[in-house]
């Protein structure tokens, strides 16, 4: 599980990183806005509301836009307002600083349940999903543009099926490979370009992937 640690004050960060390798996640820190947005996929991001460079909220908005991720606010605003503001701007779960060790660790146990339970649900509950004349079936991994069959590959149809899942929204191009080719490598994601190309081909002009310059791909609803 791969958790970003957005978080200015470096002793703060040395911490909370240092117990997150200690319970065994694979973390990131950045200290600015900008360098979360850069940072790619993670399964948990403890988020920082006071940064220098951007509005703690107006982040955790376009966080909330990525695929798969959860996000936890690590802030001092302990306020009633401001935790209200927290979770209803996105957030996951919010802690207030200062917080003990065993709790932030515990908060990201829960979430993760959470996630898991959610997507697994999901899965479940929508094994057929349509958008438009786009039709893909994940349980017998058919896909279909207007009622005719489009024959894909394994890992065309991977890519297609993290698309439809979320019609409309980002997702990431690190989530894509971690999902499909179970890595972040440079000559992966070449290969994702490829993919993304051959798509496109075959689904034709009624299914458009959207290019997300910088972030990802998006199945324009």
């Amino acid at each position: 599980m791969r958790i970003l640690v957005v978080e200015d004050d470096d002793r703060v960060a040395r911490g909370l990183v240092t117990a997150l390798q200690h319970a065994g996640y694979d973390v990131h820190r950045v200290a600015t806005a900008a360098a979360a947005l850069q940072a790619g996929h993670a399964d948990v991001v403890l988020l920082d509301l006071g940064l220098p460079d951007a509005d703690g909220l107006d982040l955790l908005r376009r966080l909330r836009q990525t695929e798969g991720m959860a996000i936890i606010a690590v802030t001092a605003r302990g306020e009633e307002r401001e935790r209200v503001l927290g979770l209803r701007s996105g957030a996951d779960d919010y802690v207030v600083k200062p917080f003990g060790t065993a709790e932030l660790l515990a908060r990201v146990e829960a979430v993760l349940r959470r996630t898991r339970s959610a997507r697994a649900s999901a899965e479940a509950d929508a094994e057929t999903i349509e958008v438009g004349k786009l039709k893909v079936d994940l349980s017998s991994r058919l896909a279909t543009v207007d009622g005719e069959q489009i024959l894909l590959t394994r890992k065309e149809f991977d890519v297609l099926a993290l698309l439809v899942a979320r019609p409309g929204s980002v997702v990431s191009r690190d989530h894509i490979l971690d999902q499909v080719w179970h890595t972040s490598w440079e000559a992966r994601s070449r290969s994702l370009d490829t993919h993304i190309a051959t798509l496109r081909g075959k689904l034709g002009e009624h299914v458009r992937i959207e290019t997300v310059r910088g972030v990802g791909y998006r199945l324009a609803r």
